[in-house]
């Protein structure tokens, strides 16, 4: 279980401390995870048909088997959606390419479903409930995590049929037990100001298709040992979940757009065993030590296959470190804004390659704080040899960033999911991070 550490005051003998503690929660991190593979397998198992006849090979029945492909693929799809902005239609001119694909639409909340046309990067292809109806939702209780009732958050996001899912009017949601999603949803929450807090919060496993946009998610507490539903047909017996604002395991094709994290028992985002095809983007975290997770652990080789794509996201005030920490796979960090960290805000071990492009790194005051990568407990002559790069990065207050690596067009290639803007863009296309406030009638 990660270490809250909320409060960090200036100093050296505080950081080498910090580090400490951090090295040890994260080795400390795998043994929950592993108490509840067995469980998750029989999740995997109760999904469908096509899920449970699935080999030991064939570990993820979404998951991208050629990441060069998939980044050929990504190519491609970016230069269609931008020929096709280049028509002005909806265009702000904010130069974010998501909110310009939609946000100046005063009639948004009679088109909610074109938002799911809008995503870029790996998971540009998540439609989450865009081919089904809609379901509102009426009810924040959850009284009962195996018979939710209908007009429930919890009754929605368990449906074996795709929905996009709205809320009827602002709510506070507290979960009982961690809110375990089925394929093939949108949880769309522009319109009302919905919070998901004090309790368990979103889990993502072995489905794909899913869309999270606009949701307040904070003060996510551990919670488990009961038995919870995930399908109409199915419900089980869950262990203790770490407390993770939005867990993906095992899951593919998500997106993660404009919503607000911060405050949770352990991280905000995890992305673990064998997720991939992932696009976090728009989302503002605030107010945590370890804020994002990607990749299990150093020894669990599956996560090389994970791609994801972090962009226009603001990392705020009260953040430390793991903005994010990788491990394995392709990470496209691209025009974001990080205005603080504490510890480091890019971190990685096990041979990932990151390729940071056209983001504003402020760094900390602390003299001692001022490098943005961190390479975790690996020596000099291994991390070397990794394909990290900085490319038209902003580096302010002192910030600097060690690259490495050969820099193989290969590896680049299968961790490059959209073309980056300049540096001097990331206030405007930031400025909008996190929840919206959407109104009726209004552009967002």
């Amino acid at each position: 279980m990660a270490v809250s550490l909320r409060w960090f005051s200036v100093g050296t003998l505080l950081v080498i401390a910090l580090l400490f503690i951090s090295v040890k929660a994260s080795k400390e991190k795998d043994q929950p995870v592993q108490s509840r593979f067995v469980e998750a397998e029989e999740l995997k198992s109760s999904k469908n048909s096509s899920m449970a006849d699935r080999s030991d090979d064939a570990w993820n029945e979404h998951a991208v088997h050629d990441p060069e492909e998939v980044a050929s693929m990504v190519d491609m799809s970016i230069r269609n959606s931008t020929e096709r902005r280049k028509l002005g239609y909806f265009s702000c001119g904010t130069g974010n390419p998501i909110d310009d694909c939609w946000r100046c639409d005063s009639q948004w909340y009679l088109h909610r479903k074109r938002l799911a046309d809008c995503a870029i990067g790996f998971g540009h292809t998540a439609v989450g409930g865009r081919d089904g109806r809609y379901y509102v939702v009426s009810d924040p209780s959850d009284d009962d995590p195996v018979t939710p009732k209908p007009g429930t958050l919890r009754h929605a996001v368990i449906q074996d049929r795709p929905l996009w899912i709205v809320f009827k009017r602002d709510m506070v949601i507290t979960l009982k037990q961690e809110l375990i999603m089925n394929s093939f949803k949108t949880i769309d929450g522009r319109g009302a100001n919905v919070h998901i807090a004090y309790g368990a919060c979103i889990t993502i496993q072995y489905v794909t298709n899913v869309i999270i946009h606009g949701l307040n998610i904070h003060d996510c507490k551990p919670t488990g040992n009961a038995m919870v539903r995930s399908s109409p047909s199915h419900f089980g017996w869950r262990t203790m979940a770490d407390g993770d604002g939005i867990s993906l395991f095992g899951a593919s094709h998500v997106w993660l757009d404009h919503n607000s994290l911060s405050n949770c028992a352990d991280g905000l985002i995890d992305a673990i065993m064998g997720s991939t095809a992932i696009t976090i983007s728009n989302n503002y975290f605030t107010h945590h030590n370890e804020v994002m997770l990607l990749g299990h652990s150093d020894s669990y080789t599956r996560d090389k296959q994970m791609q994801v794509t972090i962009a226009y996201n603001h990392f705020g005030e009260g953040l430390i470190q793991r903005m994010p920490r990788c491990r394995h796979g392709y990470f496209h960090v691209v025009n974001n804004d990080y205005t603080h960290w504490e510890m480091y805000a890019i971190g990685g071990s096990a041979e990932p390659t990151i390729n940071s492009q056209g983001n504003r790194y402020l760094a900390p005051t602390n003299p001692f704080a001022k490098e943005v990568t961190k390479r975790v407990n690996t020596g000099d002559g291994v991390w070397k040899q990794w394909n990290w790069r900085s490319e038209g990065d902003l580096l302010l207050n002192g910030a600097y960033f060690t690259s490495s690596g050969a820099g193989a067009a290969a590896s680049y290639a299968r961790a490059s999911s959209l073309g980056a803007k300049s540096s001097s863009m990331v206030g405007t296309m930031t400025s909008g991070a996190g929840v919206l406030n959407c109104r009726r009638g209004l552009q967002c």
